[in-house]
């Protein structure tokens, strides 16, 4: 089983880190017997461990990087490593800092990824834990020590530190904050740094500076050379709790973030250099100076985190009086730290002035850019490529938008603002998130690895006025007269299917299509991200689950359709069916639910009929084609085709009745179609609605049951 790096970090010089991080393992090794190896790569005060373990190693951590390939075992570690009597092993830094910058990041990166194999724990001094070689090393880390004490100016040094850590998306749970040379009669109790550090305090050590410099004297650590006092039993107490927690088992099943030395080479407001990256257009995100408006707004943001802690003051309350007071008290935040800026040459007028306290609003407690997206109603899409290439779809048209994101860092702080509200989550291990914001929007996150430019958001923007079918016929996708005509299809319980492409409105067709359901009739709406938006009150609504971070607690889509059968329902709207859902779908339309609503994907009724057969296989019952086939006539009463054409517009193109079997076929008859006749000077599409001159069999049902249908609709003209 491979072993533990313990990346051991100092909030600010002086701390005690290196003592902590010699006696950590030293403890470990008193504890459980097993050799531990220490790696001093505080390159900036080298000699420091050789100091405090009285070790004088001839070869360096720096020879370890340039070694050139083959196995990584003690016998090929035996000329760079000392096995000290006492039990451990060593690697030290180079004897001068000058030499420090022939290391081989790439190389230590291969051999911390080897060594584990060999010792079972690793704890490697890493400074301030922000040089590259101390990064790289955090990347290959079980778990990062960050060594404090109980002073002002320290506590305020590691909070920067845990900042860094957290900007380069470290996992919360791998820092873990132990305050060193702690006295029970300080004013600043663990209480009150947990406070500040916004962390929880792992252990404290006691302070007692007679036995450290006592040890420091005799090169010998305080676990060997004064092994009973209360400051060697504490690291022991902290090596049991590791130990007894399990801490380091379930930390190594965490995802670790890689290309963090990319990530912290960045400019504040830009990629990293992409130089072995692809060129041109699709290289967009790679690192270009800050214009001064934007360095501007970072250092005030910074200093604006620094001054409020914002995610303690919980930017996601959903009461509205909270959210403006949090918003009026950061904006005076602002405007203090502006007035200590020097603005005269970029915020000439108070115009300007507005522009960038509401911009760094927008940062610090919304969507950052998107804001003013979202708030565009003309917009009804945002595409987010990467951070400096926003799209957006304005009447049907995708072009290319003027905001950006200063950082790949602020977009996944925007990213986290809109899951972690709705318990989900998105990092290396769930790289993926369908997600909805507050007004309804479908918000669609993937992220590196997969996202090869860095994070991509694909927002649907859900209408702040509900859409009714007036203002579909006002938008040319359907005639008054075909409204009324699905008014009554969903009044009299027909099975309805509304087919078609992404983005071609499918979804708004269905929440209108579910408005006609009667007030009195029980409503249950299944989702994978809730977004329908009934008028009635009879109304259940249910949205799936994704796993969490164990990989358990997944509800899926099937699993809330066979919910539905036992809630009494009178309707049963789908979202969408994408897999094996769509059998329990078919089997609710055939056992009594009818009137139920649904959308897949397709680009026609024909291949609707043969997109459900495919996705009702997905369910894997192995039912035979002909048996889908029947249970899909006898279920399905009308697909409605609704297609995004190439102009932008958005239409119902096919209104067809499912007939019946025909042999092995599933009989389909057009009722309506969507003519196209040619297009105006604008490119824009000109065409009329026809009807075939069929009559649908359910119109007789419908007439039966009191409803008034014109057979003049369906004559052909």
């Amino acid at each position: 089983m491979a072993g533990h790096i313990l990346a051991v970090v100092g909030g600010k010089g002086g701390v005690g880190k290196s003592v902590f991080a010699a006696n950590l393992a030293i403890a470990y090794l008193q504890e459980f017997k097993q050799r531990p190896l220490i790696i001093d790569l505080d390159l900036n005060r080298v000699g420091d461990q050789n100091i405090i373990l009285g070790q004088n190693p001839a070869k360096s951590i720096v020879d370890v990087s340039k070694m050139q390939g083959g196995p990584v075992d003690p016998k090929t570690l035996a000329p760079f490593m000392i096995n000290a009597p006492a039990g451990f092993s060593y690697i030290g830094a180079p004897k001068d800092a000058i030499l420090a910058r022939d290391i081989d990041i790439e190389g230590l990166g291969k051999f911390l990824k080897a060594v584990t194999n060999v010792f079972s724990w690793v704890v490697v001094d890493c400074g301030n834990g922000m040089d590259p070689w101390a990064l790289k090393t955090l990347e290959y880390s079980t778990a990062i020590f960050v060594v404090s004490t109980a002073d002002v100016i320290v506590i305020n040094q590691t909070k920067r530190v845990l900042g860094k850590i957290q900007e380069l998306l470290f996992p919360p749970e791998m820092v873990q904050v132990v305050v060193n040379r702690f006295n029970q009669n300080s004013i600043i109790n663990p209480q009150i740094i947990q406070k500040n550090l916004n962390r929880p305090i792992f252990a404290a050590i006691p302070e007692d500076v007679s036995t450290c410099d006592g040890s420091l004297a005799k090169s010998t650590p305080v676990c060997i050379g004064a092994a009973n006092t209360p400051i060697s039993r504490a690291y022991h107490d902290i090596v049991r709790k590791i130990q007894q927690s399990n801490l380091l088992d379930g930390l190594a099943r965490l995802k670790k973030p890689t290309g963090v030395l990319a990530k912290a080479a960045a400019p504040a407001g830009g990629a990293a250099d992409a130089k072995d990256g692809p060129s041109g257009p699709s290289a967009r995100s790679s690192a270009a100076p800050l214009d001064p408006w934007t360095a501007m707004k970072l250092r005030i943001h910074k200093a604006l985190v620094e001054q409020m802690d914002l995610k303690k003051m919980n930017t996601d309350t959903s009461d509205a009086k909270q959210r403006s007071i949090l918003r009026e008290k950061t904006q005076k935040g602002v405007l203090d730290i502006l007035n200590t800026e020097d603005t005269s040459a970029l915020l000439s007028t108070r115009e300007l002035k507005a522009q960038m306290v509401k911009e760094v609003l927008d940062e610090a407690l919304g969507l950052g850019p998107l804001e003013d997206l979202l708030a565009d109603d003309t917009v009804t899409e945002i595409m987010v490529n990467a951070r400096d290439q926003i799209y957006i779809e304005k009447a049907g048209k995708p072009q290319l938008s003027k905001v950006n994101f200063s950082s790949e860092a602020q977009m996944m702080n925007v990213v986290e603002r809109i899951v972690t509200p709705l318990g989900r989550r998105v990092d290396e291990k769930v790289p993926y998130v369908d997600a909805r914001l507050a007004d309804g929007s479908r918000v669609h996150v993937i992220i590196p690895p997969l996202a090869l430019r860095g994070p991509t958001i694909t927002i649907r923007k859900f209408p702040k006025k509900r859409i009714e079918y007036k203002d579909l016929v006002a938008f040319g996708s359907m005639t008054e007269e075909i409204a009324d005509f699905l008014r009554c299809c969903v009044e009299a319980k027909l099975n309805v299917v509304v087919s078609g492409g992404t983005g071609s409105g499918k979804t708004t067709l269905l929440n209108v299509l579910s408005n006609f359901i009667p007030a009195s009739e029980r409503i249950i709406t299944v989702e994978d991200s809730a977004e329908l938006q009934l008028a009635q009150d009879h109304v259940v609504r249910l949205e799936a689950r994704p796993k969490n971070i164990e990989g358990e607690g997944e509800v899926s889509i099937r699993d809330l359709i066979k919910c539905c059968l036992r809630m009494r329902p009178d309707r049963i709207v789908v979202g969408e069916c994408r897999s094996g859902e769509a059998l329990d779908m078919l089997q609710a339309m055939n056992t009594g639910h009818s009137g139920s609503l649904t959308t897949l994907h397709a680009n026609n009724p024909r291949e609707c009929i043969a997109r459900l057969e495919t996705l009702v296989m997905m369910a894997g019952l192995g039912l035979p084609p002909k048996a889908i086939r029947e249970n899909i006539a006898s279920a399905v009463g009308l697909i409605i085709q609704q297609t995004r054409l190439s102009d932008g517009q958005r239409k119902v193109t096919y209104i067809t009745e499912v007939v019946g079997m025909q042999g092995e076929v599933v009989s389909l008859q057009d009722i309506f179609v969507f003519k196209q006749e040619g297009m105006d000077k604008k490119r824009k599409i000109i065409g009329r609605f026809v009807p075939t001159g069929f009559i649908p069999k359910f119109v007789e049902e419908m007439e039966a049951k009191g409803m008034k249908v014109s057979r003049g609709l369906f004559s052909a003209k």
